[in-house]
């Protein structure tokens, strides 16, 4: 049977926009996913220069250009879009099975939903959204929950992403008290280079260059709504740091039964090589963060930093690539979801 293919657009051409279309590049879904759109307020110079030089992700491995309206690649045309204004897309002219949204404006449903309106058939989002969207996923944990009439899908956060399989193991495993997170990020691109006014958030101000800088994060709200089982029991803190990607996990967790630093990482372990192997990985080598560029996993538990004080407190740093295993996710929930849509036309 053939399989079928799907026409993809992107809405966002950030570092996560970026992302999805290298990942659907260099992974099996380049034959199921036609990109068939980017839409970005830059113009086309500027993303095909963008999208062939990277300096997180090295080179693109695939020759492109400029054609017109087009970002060719290949014999594959991607049209790319100056709108900035969602109700004038072209999505239903382009038959659009999904749209990307990796801009992060779109957070309400009732504005994601001028997307559906201009005719994509489903809205993957790149960032958490309010509770009225159809569902968060969060894949390694409740993609079952997708239905094939769902429209808008958030994917939640790389945070989320990262520690929510951790939270399921661990409390499964060994029941989950409470706990502290604290994410050790890279800069983005809401910092500037250097000291400069451009945000209401005057620690969003300071030179990403020079400083650990401690900023707000909604973490413990995605656990909360993911894990109601867990609601009100974690407390969460973030700093960005002075690297370009891959960021680090930082979890004191008590747990309800004693247990040790050994059976905490054999838990880890286990599941890396069984029902999460290509999702969490697990690692006893001596590594840095750039050791994790590129990686399309969810989250890595670094069992030589695992710590158990008291036998119930529990102590772990888990790596991820922000940018690329994130992106990888949103491919994993977009592929589950238009499976879904394939199995219920059958």
């Amino acid at each position: 049977m053939k399989e079928m293919r799907y026409n993809i657009a992107i809405n966002g051409y950030g570092r996560i926009g970026q992302s999805i279309l290298r990942a659907i590049y260099s992974s099996p879904f380049r034959s199921k996913f036609k990109i068939v759109a980017i839409n970005d307020l830059a113009g086309i110079e500027t993303l095909t220069y963008l999208t062939r030089y990277d300096t997180t992700h090295g080179r693109f491995p695939y020759p492109l250009r400029c054609n017109g309206d087009f970002l060719q690649i290949g014999e594959d045309k991607i049209r790319v879009i100056n709108e900035p204004e969602p109700t004038r897309l072209p999505w239903r002219e382009l038959d659009v099975d999904l749209l990307f949204e990796c801009s992060g404006s779109f957070v309400e449903r009732k504005i994601a939903e001028q997307h559906i309106k201009s005719g994509t058939k489903r809205l993957l989002l790149s960032h958490p959204a309010t509770p009225e969207v159809d569902a968060t996923i969060v894949y390694g944990y409740n993609q079952s929950l997708l239905r094939s009439d769902h429209r808008i899908v958030s994917t939640a956060s790389c945070t989320t992403n990262c520690v929510v399989p951790i939270l399921h193991l661990l409390d499964r495993e060994l029941g989950i008290e409470n706990g502290v997170t604290t994410t050790i990020h890279s800069a983005m691109n809401d910092q500037p280079v250097i000291d400069s006014y451009h945000h209401t958030n005057l620690r969003l101000t300071r030179s990403a260059l020079h400083s650990i800088i401690p900023v707000d994060t909604g973490l413990a709200r995605g656990i909360d709504r993911l894990m109601p089982q867990l609601a009100n029991r974690f407390e969460c803190l973030h700093l960005r740091v002075p690297t370009i990607n891959v960021s680090v996990m930082d979890l004191s967790i008590n747990v309800q039964r004693a247990t040790t630093a050994m059976e905490v990482n054999q838990i880890m372990q286990r599941e890396a090589q069984g029902a999460l192997h290509g999702l969490v990985g697990y690692t006893e080598e001596p590594h840095a963060s750039v050791d994790f560029n590129t990686d399309p996993r969810s989250s890595i538990v670094d069992g030589t930093q695992t710590r158990v004080c008291g036998g119930r407190l529990v102590k772990m740093l888990c790596w991820f690539d922000n940018e690329w295993g994130f992106a990888n996710r949103m491919l994993d929930v977009a592929n589950n979801w238009l499976d879904l849509n394939g199995q219920a036309n059958m």
